[in-house]
């Protein structure tokens, strides 16, 4: 008789229910949020076999955990996340032992979407990626910081390059000692998050020139080194897609929609998905539309696009036809042609 398992992941503990295929609770345990306690617990309860599905809401531990897993001989797959908390919004008692009775229901019913379970490599690029978003924020920020504590003493700091910053705030305060001694601290973080940046960058950019899917993905117009491999992180297998349109859809570009009666309404994109796609798909579609001098049809039906419906809305459309073409590129190893 099947089995479904599922895992209701915590920092420290947890929650594991084991239900048949009629819907019967075999057993309602605990474990460590570790893999191999885990494995040891459903190992205890006897409770793997050929017939036994393993399930587990989308989390900061759950690929670790899945992929700890994995010698277990069962399928283990990963819900999506949005679709499992709108299913269990419902419950009047929430804990984690009825959350991972709630799973158990969805994996038995089929009511759950896979999430991909994304290759160590992927995993790792996207953790360099998310590091370097975090630097270059905290730059931006001691940045912000300064010219406006600057402001305030009637000292404006201007346009001015990232090379000349240091010196300029430099000039400003050296006829004020308190004030000085005020922003010198600041002026050496900035210095040493522009170093750590830095390092980041370089490594980078060594990844994207040795790893051929970057490499064909970046001889799109706006696409850059950061731009290739973010969609190449977070596709990770073309693949896994059975075409290419799903990408818009995948990463929240598409249109959502309200039907009930008589009311049919088209609303804003979905939004679902990875984020840092989309900002980077958004990013290379501004760039084709405001830094790409040569004309060809795709930036032709983008430009006449915003004429009808405005540009922000002919950037987001661009995002998710340029996401498609990278896919369907990468796919076909084929490089980017502009007519």
């Amino acid at each position: 008789m099947k089995t479904f398992i599922a895992l209701d992941v915590s920092l420290e503990k947890t929650a594991i229910c084991i239900m048949s295929a009629d819907g019967l609770i075999a057993a309602e345990v605990t474990a460590a949020s570790d893999p191999d306690a885990i494995a040891a617990e459903l190992a205890r309860q006897e409770a793997v076999g050929p017939d036994t599905l393993v399930g587990l809401e989308a989390g900061p531990l759950s690929e670790w955990i899945a992929r700890g897993l994995a010698d277990l001989g069962a399928p283990v797959v990963l819900m999506e996340t949005r679709q499992v908390r709108a299913a269990l919004s419902s419950m009047v008692v929430k804990t984690d032992r009825n959350d991972a009775r709630g799973m158990a229901q969805l994996l038995r019913m089929g009511w759950f979407r896979p999430v991909h379970l994304k290759s160590v490599d992927a995993r790792e690029q996207r953790a360099l990626l998310a590091a370097r978003e975090t630097l270059a924020r905290r730059l931006k920020d001691v940045e912000n910081s300064v010219r406006g504590l600057l402001r305030g003493f009637g000292l404006k700091l201007g346009a001015v390059g990232p090379r000349l910053w240091e010196g300029r705030v430099r000039d400003m305060v050296a006829g004020h000692p308190v004030l000085a001694a005020i922003f010198e601290p600041l002026v050496a973080a900035r210095a040493a998050l522009l170093e750590q940046l830095g390092r980041l960058d370089g490594r980078l950019l060594a990844i994207v020139r040795e790893d051929p899917a970057c490499r064909l993905l970046m001889s799109a117009p706006g696409v850059g080194a950061v731009v290739a491999l973010t969609f190449r992180a977070a596709v990770d297998d073309p693949s896994r897609f059975a075409s290419s349109k799903a990408i818009g859809s995948c990463f929240g570009l598409t249109p959502r929609r309200y039907q009930s009666g008589e009311t049919d309404r088209s609303l804003g994109i979905s939004k679902a998905g990875d984020a840092s796609v989309r900002r980077a798909l958004f990013t290379a579609a501004h760039v084709i539309m405001n830094q790409v001098r040569r004309n060809f049809p795709l930036k032709t039906w983008a430009s006449a696009l915003a004429a009808r419906a405005g540009v922000r809305r002919a950037k987001v459309a661009l995002a998710r036809r340029l996401g498609v073409i990278l896919h369907r590129m990468w796919a076909d190893r084929t490089e980017f042609r502009f007519a």
